[in-house]
């Protein structure tokens, strides 16, 4: 499982992410994902800890906890899936 952190301060790093975190078990990877104009995170992460009872542990201590002015959202990632219909490309939809 991994867990999803939203609304995350524009000013976190992943090693700040890591710390909060290892409070509830030991951590295996975070991933901050960045803006590519700004350079800055996003404002969301994602963790993967050891043990599946420690990321419920933190998932129940951390949703709706505030940490650097924001309160956070915290609950398990949803899978990615492609979205219906597609997006961009060449479509144009003809008028009659």
């Amino acid at each position: 499982m991994s867990i999803y952190v939203g609304n995350l301060s524009y000013d976190v790093t992943r090693e700040d992410v890591e710390d909060v975190f290892n409070e509830y078990g030991r951590v295996n990877r975070v991933s901050l994902p960045m803006d590519r104009e700004s350079g800055r995170p996003r404002g969301f992460a994602f963790v993967e800890m050891a043990a599946k009872e420690d990321e419920a542990k933190a998932i129940e201590a951390l949703n709706g906890a505030e940490w650097m002015g924001r309160v956070m959202k915290v609950n398990e990632a949803k899978p990615r899936t492609a979205s219906a219909g597609g997006g961009g490309g060449n479509y144009r939809r003809n008028s009659f």
